[in-house]
């Protein structure tokens, strides 16, 4: 099932205290990024994260859920509606997350 515009629309607006959001549609589905890392995406709906440690730590009883089959699973982020939560976990995460890939 591809997610809808209108849930990646209330995601962005949620992250919009962010500086250098930005997304990519890729098959139905949305990826974030946040100053050129991937953060994360919208799959099914379900806003997403890498579980890198930070994200782990702040969401102790999140779900792990692949995004899709055969892929690796990643973090369900339910507290979508705090923007105060949203932003932190962002700006925690950052650090933890991997260079971008140059592009060939």
């Amino acid at each position: 099932m591809a997610s809808g515009k209108d849930y990646l629309d209330f995601i962005l607006s949620q992250l919009s205290e962010l500086d250098d959001i930005s997304w990519r549609a890729m098959m139905g589905e949305f990826i974030i990024y946040y100053r050129g890392k991937v953060i994360g995406g919208i799959y099914d709906n379900r806003f997403l994260v890498k579980p890198v440690e930070s994200a782990k730590l702040m969401m102790p009883d999140a779900h792990y859920e692949a995004p899709y089959e055969g892929a690796k699973e990643m973090l369900l982020v339910t507290d979508v509606d705090s923007r105060d939560f949203l932003k932190a976990l962002v700006e925690a995460m950052y650090p933890q997350l991997p260079a971008a890939k140059k592009k060939k």
